[in-house]
């Protein structure tokens, strides 16, 4: 096995030199780069990543916490930090949380401890400690999906990042695009299935939901916000609350993909039709939602963009720790389909918010 001796050797250059081409700890001219990097090549070197760490303090690698990896759109945003991370020579250390705050601690302290360069963190509902403990430690992390709100008098979510960089999607716009939609098709009693309540994903979809029954000239009435807790089986059980109402809605909303499975095993289970007795609309697209039948209207999520993102944001928050952070907040798009009632028609895809 070839050591950098023999690549010092065959380029002739020293040891350190191979050192500094390899760890980037100082300028090197690009002639002499390129006689180490053909060395390397020619002789099949094999840098080690373990003294490579010794030398830099750093370990390459990225902490990802991210709850449900099972869920297309968590394992969407997965794909796009993996890319990210192996595009810039990052390899991913992968752990679950399980959306539980004394979990997420147990989670964020042990990549802490495998020395990871940074973190990139799906927050659940109650952060608090996790917060506190990487602000403690000074942990560079970008928090993906849900945001995480700086102690603030009167600032809104999407305008404070506190000392975290932070990059999700769009939420109020686009829920209250799916509102406006059923509204515009005669529904006057629509429903919201939410999400898990504390995360910032759940209120700003319900807003959304009361911004668009505004903008429709609709009431809101509690009655038909049921919450699903983020989840398949509770939204099922939501689903079948809102059903048993003296007066039930004639559409529904559902604000994640794993609510929305739960939701039609609600109807299912009632012999009831979409849209025929019910118009559905979901936040969430994912890969077979134009298999169902009807074919679901849904809000797709730009998840890979999401993961790749985080990645940039991390790697400009290691290469400058004391900039200022940044929350990016990336467009959704509205996927007209069939369940909302709409006659079938070429799929369409549009961008923007109703403000």
């Amino acid at each position: 096995m070839a050591t950098m001796v023999d690549v010092a050797r065959s380029a002739g250059v020293s040891v350190a030199t191979v050192s500094h081409v390899l760890n980037d700890t100082r300028p090197v001219l690009p002639d002499t780069r390129q006689a180490v990097l053909s060395a390397i090549e020619e002789l099949g070197y094999i840098p080690n990543t373990l003294a490579r760490s010794l030398v830099t303090s750093r370990t390459r690698s990225i902490g990802l916490a991210v709850s449900a990896i099972s869920n297309p759109y968590f394992t969407e945003i997965l794909q796009g930090v993996e890319a990210g991370s192996l595009e810039h020579g990052y390899s991913l250390l992968i752990a679950d949380p399980h959306d539980d705050p004394e979990h997420e601690l147990k989670v964020g302290r042990l990549l802490h401890e495998r020395r990871v360069d940074g973190m990139i963190v799906a927050p659940s509902a109650d952060p608090d400690a996790l917060v506190a403990y990487l602000g403690r430690h000074s942990v560079p992390t970008v928090f993906l999906d849900r945001v995480v709100e700086a102690p603030a008098d009167d600032a809104s979510p999407s305008d404070q990042a506190g000392p975290f960089d932070q990059v999700c999607a769009e939420n109020i716009g686009p829920t209250a695009q799916l509102v406006t939609h059923l509204a515009g098709l005669g529904h006057r009693r629509i429903g919201l299935v939410a999400g898990l309540p504390g995360l910032s994903t759940t209120g700003e979809r319900i807003a959304g939901y009361r911004h668009g029954l505004a903008a429709a000239g609709l009431p809101y009435d509690e009655r038909l916000l049921a919450h699903g807790d983020s989840e398949s089986a509770a939204a099922e059980r939501a689903t079948a609350a809102l059903l048993s109402l003296a007066a039930p809605p004639t559409a529904l909303v559902t604000a994640n993909n794993a609510m929305t499975i739960g939701a039609l095993r609600a109807l299912r289970e009632r012999g009831l039709s979409v849209p025929g007795d019910l118009a559905l609309c979901c936040f969430d697209d994912f890969a077979w939602a134009d298999l169902f039948e009807p074919r679901l209207t849904a809000i797709a999520q730009p998840s890979r963009e999401i993961g790749a993102e985080a990645v940039r944001l991390l790697l400009d928050r290691l290469a400058a720790p004391d900039r200022p952070a940044r929350v990016l907040r990336l467009p959704c798009a509205f996927v007209h389909r069939t369940s909302c009632g709409c006659p079938d028609q070429p799929e369409k895809h549009t961008k923007g918010n109703v403000s």
